[in-house]
């Protein structure tokens, strides 16, 4: 992997899989989304009004912006989740992330504002999450925008990954810049 490519995807890039989950994997995905709003507070309990307008690399969202994506992407997820257990193999409504990183809500709000709600809505999630069987993991949803079925496992592990993911954007630059 490229030096950009490292900054941009530091545990690496997200991979579909196909395969039936173990109840182990599944266990790793729930227990990262729920304790994300906890790991990222840590990182973050000693920022600056600087490091928060720090970009987490060259071209990138700082990390104010990255704080209130979370939340963004997670709330799109949850709801995502309902549909599919609500729902026969709904299609989805995507969203535009960049665009949604650049409204006033973004710059206008301090980041305990979205620490907050990922609070909230991480327990939330993760108390679904728990309830669920084999059965509700196995439904699906349409994503139009990538012209596939997702079932709720493969949706599990997308964010498992991508609280991993972003959280890992903060720690690095965090490593890079000798915060910590």
């Amino acid at each position: 992997m490229s030096g950009a490519d490292e900054l941009r995807y530091p545990i690496g890039r997200f991979e579909l899989s196909t395969a039936a989950m173990t109840a182990d994997e599944r266990e790793r995905h729930i227990r990262s989304i729920e304790t994300l709003p906890r790991r990222l507070r840590a990182v973050v309990a000693a920022f600056t009004p600087e490091r928060w307008q720090t970009p987490y690399r060259p071209g990138g969202w700082t990390v104010h912006q990255l704080v209130h994506h979370i939340p963004d992407s997670h709330l799109n997820a949850y709801t995502r989740f309902k549909l599919a257990l609500t729902e026969d193999e709904p299609t989805i409504k995507p969203y535009d992330q960049a665009a949604w990183a650049q409204l006033a809500d973004t710059a206008a709000c301090e980041p305990e504002i979205s620490l907050t709600l990922l609070d909230a809505l991480h327990r939330r999630w993760g108390a679904l999450l728990r309830s669920l069987g084999d059965d509700d993991f196995a439904r699906t949803l349409r994503h139009p925008e990538h012209g596939h079925v997702y079932t709720l496992d493969q949706l599990l592990a997308m964010y498992g990954w991508h609280s991993e993911h972003h959280l890992a954007h903060i720690e690095r630059l965090s490593e890079r810049e000798g915060w910590v």
